[in-house]
């Protein structure tokens, strides 16, 4: 396997992915939208881009299984496995506010080997391979240099309001005023891309799935930042939490989630 030219193929598949994205936004309407749990949607739109996405995968690495948001393909213990996040931020393509992206890893067991993210209004493709590097349209990525009184920090809500809440609120309590500033994006790929490019300093997130963040946490691994789980450990793949940081406030920001 060449993971280099790999790696460019997805990119050109979420590329138009992306553009299947952009074009459908321009005809949108919200009667359109079904709600998958309390506040958590997906469109027509959504699986469309996941079938488009599969199919071209399935030609690039044959016999690979899938785990994809929408279902639309299955994993049976293969050697290879693609998990895929065809419409990452669907909320806010839904009232057409960026960033929303499409979202593409290969797994080898618990080894992330690709990573690629199509922000979908910037047309910004960050990509990532095992020991390539991380990269957004030829340009190679570095997490920042920045203390966490400098720190731009994007701290998520996830769905799951009840049991976050809590959570939610110490994390404000702590960072509000003690960081330089807090942002939610409403994507945790692209939330994970923008601390790989040095844009966000740190991000932490619980209560989602693999497909939000298996690419982006890749692409933060290989411009030098740490990721975990809550709990500080490093095989996050299984889990539903996730601290990215440029390594220099991963401690002060796993002490907040803990």
């Amino acid at each position: 396997m060449n993971i280099e030219k790999l790696t460019n193929s997805v990119c050109e598949v979420a590329r138009q992915a992306g553009q299947y994205i952009a074009n459908e936004r321009q005809r949108f309407a919200e009667e359109q939208v079904e709600r998958k749990h309390a506040h958590d949607y997906v469109s027509y739109v959504d699986k469309g881009s996941e079938r488009m996405i599969v199919k071209a995968l399935r030609e690039l690495l044959p016999g690979a299984g899938f785990v994809t948001e929408e279902g639309s393909a299955t994993y049976h213990d293969e050697q290879y496995c693609w998990v895929v996040d065809p419409l990452d931020g669907t909320t806010n393509f839904i009232h057409s506010f960026s960033p929303y992206c499409v979202s593409v890893a290969l797994c080898k067991g618990c080894e992330i080997l690709i990573g690629v993210v199509y922000e979908v209004t910037s047309g910004e493709c960050f990509s990532a391979w095992k020991g390539g590097g991380a990269w957004c349209d030829g340009r190679q990525l570095r997490v920042s240099a920045h203390s966490i009184g400098d720190a731009l920090l994007c701290l998520q809500l996830p769905y799951d309001s009840d049991a976050y809440k809590p959570v939610a609120k110490h994390l404000l309590d702590t960072f509000y005023g003690r960081a330089a500033s807090v942002r939610m994006l409403g994507s945790a790929a692209m939330a994970l891309c923008y601390v790989a490019a040095g844009r966000l300093d740190g991000y932490v997130e619980k209560y989602i799935g693999r497909w939000d963040y298996m690419a982006g946490a890749l692409i933060v691994q290989e411009a030098g930042g740490r990721v975990t789980d809550y709990d500080g450990r490093a095989d996050f793949t299984q889990g539903n939490s996730v601290v990215a940081t440029n390594a220099l406030i991963h401690v002060e920001m796993l002490e907040a989630v803990r």
